[in-house]
């Protein structure tokens, strides 16, 4: 019988998806009244890998990936979901929404982010949110899985998430 131990503490990720003329700072200053401050801001890259927010939120969709300063458990990612949700509905306009966050969280073996869609191969967290491990961590960088999304794929974000990782991984090093 192994024996239970509570995990370490996590690193809290965003990803930003919104229109080209909407004002993210807004967004942002929500989330690090919430959430402390964003240590980290990826650069801004056009979201172009699917036509899957175009109906609701238009053409020519700009993406960013953030991550924050403050770590959390990893058990508040329902609640953290449910509360970027409702970021996103404060912020629609005609019943559209004009923002998209996705919240998850790195941890030396994997990405995950949060989903409200269940499928194969999403676990439940709690509170009607799927965890979904989009990454993980194997031969010195992180990997896709068949389910990843495609901009997660890409080597740009990827290597965005290896160097959030490796100032968590150094981080962990000085506490422990």
């Amino acid at each position: 019988m192994g024996d239970i131990h509570l995990p370490k503490k996590v690193c809290l990720i965003c990803a930003v998806c919104y229109q080209q003329d909407y004002d993210r700072d807004a967004v942002f200053t929500e989330l690090q009244q919430q959430y402390g401050t964003i240590l980290n801001v990826s650069d801004v890259l056009h979201f172009n890998h699917t036509t899957y927010y175009a109906e609701e939120m238009g053409e020519d969709l700009k993406k960013v990936f953030i991550s924050f300063a403050q770590w959390i458990n990893a058990d508040e990612l329902a609640a953290i979901k449910i509360f970027t949700n409702a970021i996103e509905q404060n912020h629609c306009e005609n019943g559209k929404r004009r923002i998209n966050i996705d919240p998850g969280y790195i941890e030396l073996p994997k990405l995950v982010l949060a989903s409200t869609k269940n499928f194969s191969h999403r676990i439940y967290i709690g509170r009607g949110i799927y965890g979904d491990v989009q990454l993980c961590w194997r031969q010195g960088g992180f990997q896709s899985n068949p389910w990843t999304y495609d901009d997660y794929k890409d080597e740009i974000v990827v290597t965005f998430f290896e160097s959030i990782r490796k100032e968590y991984h150094q981080q962990l090093q000085r506490i422990t």
